[in-house]
């Protein structure tokens, strides 16, 4: 039996990987392609749902996910899972990274969805069809096209797009009339239309026709109908150029036992061009697709297989049967020719297969067709089967030859021709045939169509295709190099192009290593720019450097190239390694020789730390570095040498410099800068005296500075310091230098403001340097209190103004010790009362002044100045007091002063008078009520009467106590006065009730009964005083208790109530108690025995004799206040009161009286309509469990407040009566919440839904977000954000109580509702921002298009997420403030390449620049990056303009050497100041050879004063561009340059300009020069001259050589005319001889062995029409 054509095997069988069988289905299982299979399985109800993913290119390994989804679809080839959940929800992760990709909400159900491309799904709808991208930005998904009406009521079992996503198909079934109808739904998107097809299965493919240029498109669909099944291929988007494809329809067999069977799945394979069809019943069939005729049928699976994809390879399919059986079906490659060949009607289709897929078995055929067709001369078709053999085992360089033999017919092309066309139609040649090609294309130069099937990959790259390219086009050679993968020859061809920078690359791919040093050296001549930037490579390579540093600094320094070389070695020793430590001297030496500029940069910036310092810091001091040299040198000599150099130093710099000296070091510096040039380094000195005071000493440094007698220095040193130090002779030599240097202003200063100096010493230099102005030693002796010294200085000096100034102006406060001091030295008094009459006598301190003059017992002579004082209108209490004493020693009436005035401190005043008269004293003392002093006073001169007055008529209470303490001696003489004078004359009952309670305080119970007794028991006229009475039973009531009792029957007139609140407050309850019951008080009677006998039953008596209501509420009130609840409610019950029901419902709920509390409150109810009553009589029926009673008590009538009562069982937990409550009012929003805590959870959704109402759902929402039911609060939630007005109270309730994670799933999950608006977005987005930030830049890239970014940008600028900030504004098309963004906070928003993203797209130019700022101040060294990014948006020439304005032209070096190429002049001009001021003498070369826009005569006449002679010798180069030749040749003179010269006048072409240089030799006596013009100039020079010249100068020797040669280039042409003439005769006398011999007819000359006598020439050069491949004849 023939082998099978097909290949079949099972790949894995699910149910062995752990599916269930009944997860095996077409809703639940999806295979996309051969990578994964992916099932949704849920076990039971309880359990929890998971996604099954097996990877088939992974021994099948199996992954669990518990994913709860309608849907999945596993991607491709990616590990990207699609997810649909609810019909309408979907989204894509990125299982790898663990990333949402993107998600979307459909407005209705998807019945249908696949991955259509490796970027988008397919999505069918009820209505539509739709395409979404899976990856981007993109997050809706896009409608394509309305479903047509054929598709109604099918299932849709698939949806394909073909290749160019411009024809799409959707493919349906439905059970009519007992059999399985398919309908189809065909769309073309280009038109727009749709067309109704009957199929069951269909496929889309591409098909190259023979001799077509492009393939055609074609569809194909499988269809049975009740009258048979058909296979349809037909033509889809029509070529032009391409053949007619004739549309197919082939009959598809079914078995008879197959009646119900039809076509389920089709597939195409792209590389066989076969058509795979799977039926419902398992069968297999495999048709041609463009001839559609049957290869193969066979049944494959007993099962249906219910889904299919093709393999990745595009050769066979795939599919999975509901057994789980994942079976793989495709052409068998060695058995598919031999199958089809044991048929003889199927050799064409064998054939084609055979040589379309390159598989074997056909081989003979057409080997045996290829030398039929040669044997017939039929070369074209030869041709044609030879291009078109199986794995082109014919294409060999024996046909080639064999065609290139072929006889060629006049005006057709030749077979070979034909031959490489067919093959260039077909596809890429192989080696042997590109060469063939090559050779006769380029021959002709006909380059283009070289580059043209390179381009299109037709030809195969190889060394010898990239060696005859390489004459023609070096670039294109280097192109075939590479695909050829030729190492040596690709870096031969990027030097060769001059791109250095791809070497490294490339050599680092491929693994190959040249002679990098030879070739830098090589680069370096060539291109001394690119040999720096080469060299830099090499040195900087990963794996470390690929060239000896040393040698390239050695290539540099061969051409002179100093700036390359520093460059390179700036980059290379980078990393300041020790042993790098010769490369860094090096670097440093050849800079300080010949760049000094460069190599003070170098060490400015600290790059390095290993170089030889000595030897750098010598040559530093040549090159006048003297900073450096300081830097880097250790030798005291040369340190004192360089420091005197202030003039070349930066101050700031010589000051830090100083701080790593020693102590000796540094003052051996100072006093040699002082030493060298004091004035010049002087004010260097001070600087640095007063930075490092501290570290070198202030004494010493006062030394240095009086060393050399410099009072300025010392004066400015100490003035920088002096206000820090605390060193009192820093401050007194301060002081002296100011002095000196005349500064009295600063001498004042520091008098006044100094804490630190010796104010004795101070003094004293004051007092000896006899100032001008003595205000310093006036100030200096006020701080210090010299008053007296300085007082008595002045007036033996006589300065009485000094004096007048310093009371005046100075300090009047020290006026009493300047009086006090005039009168020492016993000064005249006119002279004193002169002072003090100028004196202000407000500033003047009159208590100190009167002590001073009173201790000197001179104080009548203050009466004029106080007199005139109060006659000023100064009210001083002082000026009265001194009055008062002079008054009191002078006997002028002083009594009546002291009771009269009230200015005087009669404290003061009485301490004066106690020796002198203590009556006064207690005068004074009565009058300021100062009372101690009086009592002190009084008892000293037992003046008790007096004092017992005073305390009577003070009536205070803390004076009281005090003299009646325990400790005091006169307290029984201060009593007896009190009893028997004070309270007997006092008729104010008032004081006399403040003594007696003094008495009371100061515990003399006995005094003060028995004065009591006597005021009010005795007749007096106190006798009937209430008042006395009310004292005296508070006496008796704490001094003796047992007599209130008789009190109260003895005495009327006392207060009742007041008495019997004081007995209550001293615990006489029995007293109180016989008050009240005396006065018939019953209520307050009973009060007492209720609050303070605390007798509830001795109450409940009393209530039982006087039956009052009031009584009995009273005693009620205190059962109930005794928890004595039921007593309290049948005493309550008795009184027949309701008014404290709210106080008895209270108590008796807290307490658990139901029972009778529903007797009291039926009973207030009787004579009461009141809320609360009812209410509490709802509640306890809730509370007791009378649900019955209840629900009657709610359904009649009452004005219960029911929705509080529900509220109240609510929180009390009585769930079942809120219940019953809620239900009686209707309040579904309540009944809600209430059902959530009976865990009637769905009820409580459906009682929402029925309230229908916002607030309703938030009440729910807040009760299920109270009981932590997040489920339910999620439900009620997505009920609410969908309302913008609620969106932000709900999301503070749930921040509120700290809910931020429910909240942020709350809102993900609101994010799939139809109703979503962009508030929900917007507030996710914020509250990520608040709690989760390092999500938010996932939700923006999701959701961007739909959140209110102005509002989410002030979010992200509140949480400082300055990355997402920066997202937004780009989104927001705010490129420009995305770019300020970034600048403004670079260190969290600045990166580079997203920056650079950015700034192409900002609309105002003017940011650019301000980017260039940024970068300049930030990121200095990626600024060439950024212009090359904005090279063509900005304006070069202001760019240069605002480099050269900061002078950091150097830093953009690269890019102006990039937009060089645009030749502009002010480009140009900065590049050639930037090289002459580098001294940059080779680029600069380079940059005016090739860039012309610039002032050539200038740059020239500016060269040619340069210093350099390389720079002249530019200036020469530029006037011999410009055709002067006589300029260049005369500067290269004066440089002596004579091989520049020669070089010029040979270029000129002059032989005027020749001979005259050359006479220059002969007359300077340059011999060399003469001999070089004569080789150089050889053509131009005249023979005639050079012999003259050689003759006149005797030169002859030297032009020997220049003879010689003329006359054998002579002699060597005499003899070439010859040779060639002996040839030619030669060569004709041989075809003479050869025509002789030759036989007319040919001889014996074969045809068959020799060939053709006269062969057809290889090509020809016109007549040839074009081929559809760009392939033309040559």
């Amino acid at each position: 039996m023939a082998a099978l054509p097909i290949k079949f095997q099972e790949i894995i069988q699910l149910t062995q990987a752990g599916i269930d069988p009944s997860s095996i289905g077409f809703n639940s299982c999806t295979l996309e392609s051969d990578s994964f299979i992916c099932v949704r399985q849920k076990l039971s109800e309880d359990a929890t749902p998971e996604v099954i993913i097996i990877n088939l290119k992974n021994n099948n390994e199996v992954t669990r996910r518990p994913i709860k989804a309608d849907s999945a679809l596993m991607h491709w080839t990616r590990q990207v899972i699609a997810l649909k959940a609810n019909q309408r929800t979907l989204q894509v992760f990125d299982l790898g990274q663990r990333l949402k990709l993107q998600s979307a909400t459909m407005n209705e159900d998807i019945v249908f969805w696949k991955w259509i491309t490796a970027d988008s799904l397919g999505l069918v709808t009820d209505t539509s069809v739709y395409h979404w991208s899976a990856f981007g930005n993109s997050t809706a998904p896009i409608k394509v096209f309305d479903r047509n009406s054929n598709l109604s009521g099918c299932q849709i079992i698939n949806y394909r797009v073909n290749e160019d996503d411009r024809w799409m198909v959707v493919v349906g079934i439905s059970q009519q009339q007992g059999r399985v109808v398919g309908a189809m739904q065909l769309y073309s998107r280009e038109r727009g239309i749709s067309q109704a097809i009957e199929a069951h299965a269909a496929a889309f493919g591409t098909v190259r026709l023979d001799k077509a240029p492009l393939d055609t498109r074609v569809f194909t669909f499988a269809v049975r109908t009740a009258a048979g099944a058909k296979l349809h291929v037909v033509e889809i988007d029509h070529q032009p150029s391409n053949p007619i494809f004739p549309k197919k329809a082939v009959d598809v067999y079914f078995p008879s036992e197959a009646t119900n069977d039809f076509p389920v799945a089709m597939q195409v394979s792209q590389r066989y061009s076969v058509i795979y069809l799977v039926t419902k019943y398992g069968f297999i069939h495999l048709y041609d697709l463009e001839t559609a005729a049957c290869i193969f049928m066979n049944r494959i699976s007993s099962e249906t297989i219910f889904t299919t994809s093709v393999d990745s390879n595009s050769a066979g399919i795939i599919g999975v049967n509901r057994k789980g059986q994942v079976l793989s079906v495709s052409v068998d490659d060695n058995n598919i020719i031999p199958y089809l060949l044991q048929n003889p009607a199927n050799g064409p289709l064998a054939l084609k297969l055979a040589s379309k897929a390159g598989l074997a078995g056909a081989d003979n055929l057409y080997q045996q067709q290829f030398e039929q067709l040669c044997a017939q001369g039929n070369y074209d078709q030869a041709a044609t089967v030879a291009a078109n053999s199986p794995r082109g085992f014919l294409r060999t360089p024996q046909t080639i030859e064999r065609f290139r033999q072929a006889p060629q017919i006049q005006g057709q092309l030749s077979t070979i021709l034909q031959y490489f066309g067919i093959l260039l139609d077909k596809g890429p040649l192989n080696q042997i045939e590109s060469i063939e090609l090559v050779k006769p294309v380029l021959a002709q130069n006909r380059k283009h169509l070289l580059e043209k099937w390179l381009g299109e990959n037709k030809l195969e790259c190889s060394e010898e295709l990239g060696d005859i390219a390489r004459p023609h086009d070096v670039q294109l050679a280097l192109s075939i190099y590479l695909q050829a993968n030729i190492p040596q020859k690709v870096v031969a061809g990027y030097a060769e192009t001059g791109q250095f920078d791809k070497i490294l690359p490339y050599a680092r791919q491929s693994g190959y290593q040249p002679d990098f040093a030879q070739l830098l050296q090589h680069i370096v001549r060539v291109n001394p720019g690119k040999g720096a930037e080469f060299a830099t490579a090499l040195a900087n390579e990963e794996g470390g450097p690929l060239v000896d540093i040393d040698r390239v600094v050695d290539v540099f320094q061969s051409q002179n190239m100093v700036q390359e070389a520093t460059a390179f070695l700036l980059d290379a020793l980078k990393e300041n390694k020790p042993e790098q430590s010769h490369l860094q001297t090096r670097l440093l030496e050849m800079n300080l020789v010949n760049a000094p500029q460069v190599a003070d940069a170098i060490l400015g910036n600290n790059m390095f730390s290993y170089f030889d310092k000595a030897r750098i810091a010598q040559l530093c001091e040549n090159a006048q570095l003297y900073q450096r040299a300081l830097e880097n040198s250790e030798d005291p000599a040369a340190i004192k040498r360089n420091i005197v150099r202030t003039d070349k130093l930066n101050p700031e710099w010589l000051i830090n410099y100083f701080g790593r000296m020693s102590l000796e070091q540094s003052l051996d510096c100072l006093n040699e800068m002082l030493k060298t040039n004091i004035r010049q380094n002087l004010q260097a000195v001070v600087q640095i005296a007063t930075k490092y005071s501290d570290l070198l000493g202030s004494n010493k440094l006062v030394e240095l500075f009086e060393r050399y007698r410099t009072a300025e220095g010392l004066y400015y040193y100490l003035g920088s310091i002096v206000n820090l130090s605390q060193d009192a002779d820093v401050v007194f030599k301060y002081i002296e230098a100011a002095t000196r240097m005349q500064q009295f202003t600063e001498v004042q200063r520091i008098c006044r403001e100094n804490e630190y100096y010796n104010a004795e010493k101070v003094k004293n230099f004051l007092k000896e340097a006899k100032l001008p102005d003595q205000l310093p030693l006036i100030i200096v002796c006020d701080r210090f209190d010299f008053v007296h010294d300085l007082i008595l200085y002045l007036y033996q000096n006589q300065q009485f103004k000094s004096i007048e100034v310093y009371v005046q102006q100075v300090n009047p406060a020290k006026t009493p010790f300047v009086i006090g001091a005039l009168l020492d030295v016993d000064c005249d008094e006119s002279v004193i009362r002169n002072l003090l009459q100028t004196a202000d006598p407000a500033r003047i301190p009159i208590d100190s002044l009167v002590s001073e003059v009173e201790s000197r017992n001179r104080l009548k002579l203050l009466l004029p100045f106080l007199e005139a004082t109060l006659a000023s209108g100064n009210q001083q209490q002082a000026v009265y007091n001194a009055l008062a004493k002079i008054y009191i020693d002078s006997n002028n009436n002083p009594e009546k002063f002291l009771k009269e005035n009230e200015m005087y401190d009669p404290l003061i005043v009485g301490k004066y008078c106690e020796k002198r008269d203590p009556n006064l004293a207690v005068v004074a003392y009565r009058k300021g009520t100062n009372d101690l002093e009086l009592i002190n006073i009084t008892n000293e001169n037992s003046m008790y009467k007096a004092q017992a007055r005073y305390l009577l008529e003070r009536a205070d209470v803390e004076i009281w106590a005090f003299v009646l303490n325990s400790n005091n001696m006169h307290r029984r003489s201060l009593v007896d006065q009190v009893i028997s004078t004070a309270v007997p004359e006092s008729t104010e009952p008032e004081k006399v009730s403040v003594a007696v309670k003094a008495f009371l305080t100061a515990d003399l119970p006995a005094e003060l009964i028995e004065l009591l007794e006597k005021i009010i028991l005795e007749p007096s006229p106190f006798s009937d005083n209430g008042s006395l009475q009310n004292l005296l039973m508070l006496t008796a009531a704490k001094a003796d208790k047992g007599r209130v009792m008789d009190y109260i029957h003895q005495l009327s007139a006392y207060n009742g109530e007041e008495i019997a609140a004081m007995c209550i407050s001293v615990g006489l309850f029995e007293e109180a108690f016989e008050i009240y019951k005396k006065q018939d008080q019953h209520l307050d009677a009973a009060n007492v025995l209720v609050e303070h006998v605390v007798s509830i039953d001795r109450a409940q008596e009393y209530a039982e004799r006087v039956e009052l209501p009031e009584v009995w509420s009273k005693v009620a009130k205190a059962q109930l206040d005794g928890l004595r609840i039921s007593d309290s409610i049948g005493s309550y019950i008795r009184a027949g009161d309701a008014s404290n029901h709210n106080e008895v419902i209270d108590i008796a709920i807290h307490a658990g009286k139901d029972e009778e509390l529903i007797k009291y409150l039926r009973m207030a109810r009787s004579s009461q309509r009141e809320p609360a009553i009812d209410t509490a009589l709802a509640f306890s029926y809730a509370r007791t469990g009378q649900l019955n009673e209840l629900e009657d008590f709610l359904h009649s009538s009452n004005v219960a407040d029911i929705e509080n009562s529900g509220d109240k069982a609510y929180e009390e937990g009585y769930h079942q009566a809120a219940k019953i409550f809620f239900t009686s009012i209707s309040n579904w929003a309540k009944l809600a919440t209430t059902l959530v805590h009976l865990e009637e959870y769905q009820s409580a959704v459906e009682c929402a839904r029925k309230a229908n109402s916002v607030k309703v759902w938030k009440q729910v929402n807040e009760a299920c977000v109270a009981k932590k039911e997040f489920r339910l609060a999620q439900i009620c939630g997505l009920n609410l954000i969908v309302h913008a007005e609620e969106l932000q109270n709900l999301v503070r309730q749930y921040e509120h109580n700290g809910y931020e994670d429910e909240l942020i799933s709350l809102l993900e999950a609101g994010l799939g509702l139809e109703r979503a608006h962009m508030g929900m977005f917007t507030e996710l987005g914020i509250a990520l921002a608040k709690y989760h930030p390092e999500r938010v830049m996932e939700h923006l890239k999701l959701f961007w298009s739909r959140i209110n970014i102005p509002k989410m940008i002030h979010a992200c600028e509140d949480a400082h997420l300055w990355r997402e900030l920066v997202f937004l504004y780009q989104h927001y098309d705010e490129y420009d403030n995305a770019a300020l963004a970034m600048m403004e906070r670079a260190s969290d928003a600045w990166e580079h390449h997203h920056f650079k993203d950015i700034m192409v797209k900002v609309a105002n130019l003017e940011i650019y620049y301000r980017a260039l700022g940024f970068y300049l101040q930030e990121q200095p060294l990626l600024i060439t990056d950024l212009l090359q990014v904005l090279t063509a948006r900005i304006d070069v020439n202001r760019v240069v303009r605002m480099f050269e304005k900061s002078d950091n032209i150097p830093l953009i070096k690269p890019f102006l050497l990039n937009v060089q190429t645009q030749n502009k002049n002010a480009v140009n001009n900065a590049i050639n100041d930037l090289l002459i001021e580098e001294e940059d003498y080779k680029t600069l070369r380079d940059s005016v050879e090739n860039y012309d826009n610039y002032n050539a005569v200038e740059l020239a006449s500016r060269l040619e004063k340069h210093e350099l002679v390389f720079f002249r010798q530019i200036a020469a180069s530029i006037y011999r561009k410009n055709k002067r030749w006589e300029k260049s040749i005369a500067l290269s003179k004066q440089d002596k340059l004579f091989k520049d010269a020669i070089e010029t006048s040979a270029m000129s072409g002059k032989t005027d300009v020749v001979e005259s240089l050359l006479r220059y030799f002969v007359d300077i006596g340059s011999r060399e020069c003469f001999v070089g013009m004569l080789y150089a100039c050889y053509d131009l020079i005249r023979l005639e001259v050079v012999m003259e010249l050689a003759w006149r100068n005797g030169l002859t020797d030297f032009t020997m050589p220049f003879m010689i040669n003329y006359m054998s280039q002579q002699a060597s042409v005499i003899e070439s005319l010859k040779k060639d003439n002996e040839e030619r005769k030669a060569k004709e006398a041989n075809e003479r001889r050869e025509d002789d011999n030759t036989p007319i007819l040919g001889g014996s000359r074969l045809m068959l062995t020799q060939g053709s006598a006269s062969p057809m020439p290889y090509a020809q050069t016109n007549g040839i029409p074009a081929h559809p491949t760009g392939y033309r004849g040559f």
